[in-house]
């Protein structure tokens, strides 16, 4: 099968589309045809090995030990191993899983799930990791209720995209910060509020809010706390340019070691865990009507390293996803 395998680590330059072995459904797993795969600052961080501090003794200290990259799909199920009773072949199907730039992915039955029947192939592949990033980021972290206030901080982004519209359907009054040339777009995901960062600080504006969700990983952790009540909460989803010892880590050890001693809540939302109540719950969130994935662009699998290199130079709105 076709797949985009990664040797060492660098640039877009060291991903390459070549033919590997097609995995078999081991027990507990179901084999998928891969009909689309979305591209997420994983696959970048994944890429570069980035941030060396703690993504290395994590993947791989030389080169990655998972060589295929993509982390989210969704496909048509071409078999399933032993003791799999949810699914049978010719299921459409959604999940999350390492690997999925590829024309197959064999995935553990507790993270996959049937796709939701509006959306297409493209559409659904857009969802699982964004979404559940969103999803737990607001539902299970920020405790999001009707009527809070929530700032989104990288709204406009592929986890952002999502949380606007997450935020919406818990009920909360949200403002979003993004540029200017994307204003429109955050208003027409339901955003009450926007902030161009460029002319204004959020941090600064006198506004304070229940939630703080920050996916850019740019501003000091007492500006942030600026913006929020004296018990609000504090949610550090990731972010940063690539290249740094650190990355986004530093402000959440930051938040970590201050949260004992102040009444806010700073939270880390570190590599949120996929699971299959979550895929159902963006199912029907989905299938309400209530969030709709949002794609910029599609690339075909041949061109995934030029996707991948559109999402790092941070001018991707939105979803990119990959046609197989």
């Amino acid at each position: 099968m076709k797949a985009v395998v990664q040797d060492r680590y660098g640039s877009p330059d060291v991903l390459e589309v070549r033919d590997v072995e097609q995995p078999v459904a081991g027990e507990g797993e179901v084999l998928v045809q891969v009909r689309a795969a979305s591209v997420n600052a994983y696959d970048w961080h994944f890429m570069r090995g980035d941030p060396y501090l703690f993504a290395r003794p994590a993947i791989g200290f030389r080169a990655p030990r998972a060589k295929i990259r993509g982390r989210d799909f969704a496909g048509v199920v071409e078999t399933v191993g032993k003791g799999v009773t949810g699914l049978q072949p010719g299921d459409e199907v959604f999940g999350e899983v390492d690997g999925t730039f590829a024309e197959y992915v064999s995935v553990p039955e507790s993270q996959i799930e049937r796709k939701p029947a509006s959306l297409t192939f493209e559409q659904a592949a857009a969802v699982p990791l964004a979404g559940n990033t969103a999803l737990m980021g607001l539902r299970d972290k920020g405790r999001v209720q009707p009527g809070q206030r929530v700032v989104i901080n990288g709204a406009s982004g592929g986890v952002g995209s999502f949380a606007v519209q997450i935020a919406k359907a818990l009920g909360a009054e949200v403002t979003a910060v993004c540029s200017a040339r994307n204003a429109e777009f955050v208003r027409t995901l339901g955003a009450d509020h926007v902030v161009d960062y460029a002319r204004e600080d959020f941090t600064r504006s006198g506004q304070r809010h229940d939630v703080v969700l920050d996916f850019v990983a740019n501003r000091p952790l007492h500006d942030l706390r600026r913006a929020l009540t004296p018990t609000g909460t504090l949610v550090l989803g990731g972010g940063g340019a690539p290249g740094r010892l650190l990355g986004p880590a530093g402000l959440m050890l930051g938040a970590v070691a201050l949260s004992p001693f102040v009444r806010q809540r700073l939270l880390p939302l570190i590599g949120p865990a996929p699971s299959k109540e979550n895929l159902v719950a963006l199912r029907d969130l989905t299938e309400s009507g209530k969030v709709s994935p949002v794609i910029e662009r599609t690339y075909p699998l041949s061109e995934a390293p030029e996707a991948i290199r559109y999402l790092e130079g941070e001018h991707a709105r939105s979803k990119i996803v990959i046609t197989v």
